[in-house]
This record gives C-alpha cells, structure tokens and sequence, in this order.
C-alpha cells in the first residue's frame, strides 16, 4: 500500500528569518493524524534568510540529521564542534555545505547553533529527526559529502546503523539513501515488507511506483515488495528504510 501526502498538506510558517514546512507535527503545528511515521519524528524543509540562523539551544535522545540542498550553515555546539580547534583536539570545522549531511546525536545532551552566515544567499536544507534505539548514549558528531557523481540515478546510502558503504552512522534502526534523477535514469530497490519505505522528494518531479510526485511530496509505503523510481525531472529524493513504532 502506498499512501501519498502532497507537499500543500504540510504545516507551514513564516518567521521572516526562517521559512519552514512541516512534513509532521511540529512547534505550533499538531496534527494528531500526522506524528511522525515508524521511527522518523521529524522531516522540517527549512530556508534560512542571509545572515541569520538559530540561536544556542538543546536537544536530548533523538539521532538528528542535516542535509543540505543549497548554501551553507554554520554549527556550534557543546561538543567542542565548530569551535576554533586546539592543537590535537580533533574538532571539527562544522560547516556543511551543498550535498553535505551531518549527523548529530543528541543522546544524554547536547547545546548547539546554526547560523548561515552569507549576506546575500539563503540556505535551503531539510532537517530530519529519527528516534534512537536507545536513550541515554554519549552525544556524538559527524559530517560527510556526498557528491553528485555517487547520487546520479542510484540510491546512495548516506546514514545507516553499521555506517557501512561511508553512510554516516546513526545510532538508531533506520537508513536513508539519497539519489538524483532525470530523464531515462531508473532506479528498483526491493523493500523488506515488515518495515516501513518512506519517499521524500526533496526537489523536482518523479515517478514513484507509477505515481508522480512533485516537490515536497512524499509517500510511505507498506507492504510493498519494491519501489521504483523514474521519469525524473531534476528530483533529488530521499528514502527512508524505517523500524514501525509498537
């Protein structure tokens, strides 16, 4: 079974600085209907305005993912990341960039900012929140790029439990594979049916089992023996390999 929500029925606001759409209930959106799917809580597509960001804040217990479609942005935390690095401390620079993604680890605590710093462009990435398989483990940090080249018409994979294949590693029972799409460019992957497929179109068109989807749609699948995507037209799209929630 594949159920489809369209990119107008997300939550939607407006802060002048931020323009945010809410795939699920989130901040001053609640929509009971629409909580989260299997283990994925969070999938926000966030605009961040030219010389703004989100000020020092906390997280605990949630696997966080970045992924960055256009422009940069600027992370800080209270890991030692994105602060200038002493000899030897091995901190990271903290900046992603387009087709970076970042994960962080909230674990037992963790403070951080995001800032995009470039006077004159905004920063288009989506921010993805995934329940871990545990609570309470140390907060940890990691970035990757991952080129056009490794997403042209295949589904790379970028974060995974194992980090297998130079996923990121995310410490919860999910994976998300990322692939780029256009014209004749073809992509099957066959689907376990006791978890939950879920496809986010992060830009352009494609077709997904037949049914074309446009920016900002998604689709979760159940059940479903396999997925195909096709007739692209500049998409980039995510798929989520999802542990259901009992």
């Amino acid at each position: 079974m594949i159920t489809l929500r369209r990119c107008v029925e997300r939550g939607h606001a407006d802060h002048g600085w931020l323009e945010t759409y809410h795939s699920f209930s989130f901040a001053d959106y609640h929509d009971p209907a629409h909580m989260g799917v299997g283990n994925l809580r969070v999938i926000n597509e966030d605009r961040i305005a030219p010389g703004t960001g989100f000020g020092t804040h906390g997280h605990r217990d949630m696997e966080i993912v970045s992924y960055v479609l256009e422009g940069a942005l600027a992370h800080r935390d209270s890991m030692g990341n994105g602060q200038p690095a002493s000899a030897g401390d091995g901190a990271h620079a903290g900046v992603i960039r387009a087709g970076d993604v970042q994960r962080m680890s909230a674990g037992t605590g963790v403070r951080h900012s995001e800032f995009n710093h470039d006077p004159q462009t905004s920063t288009h990435f989506l921010q993805i929140w995934i329940v871990p398989r545990e609570r309470g483990i140390a907060p940890g940090y990691e970035q990757r790029h991952f080129d056009d080249a490794a997403k042209r018409g295949r589904l790379a994979l970028v974060a995974a439990p194992d980090g297998r294949d130079g996923a990121l590693t995310i410490h919860a029972d999910a994976s998300i594979r990322a692939a780029l799409l256009d014209g004749d460019e073809r992509i099957e992957l066959a689907l376990d049916p006791v978890r939950i497929g879920y496809v986010f179109v992060a830009r352009g068109s494609v077709h997904l089992n037949g049914r074309p989807l446009a920016q900002g749609d998604a689709a979760r699948l159940d059940q479903e023996p396999r997925l195909v995507l096709e007739q692209g037209r500049g998409a980039e799209v995510l798929v989520f390999d999802l542990a259901p929630l009992h």
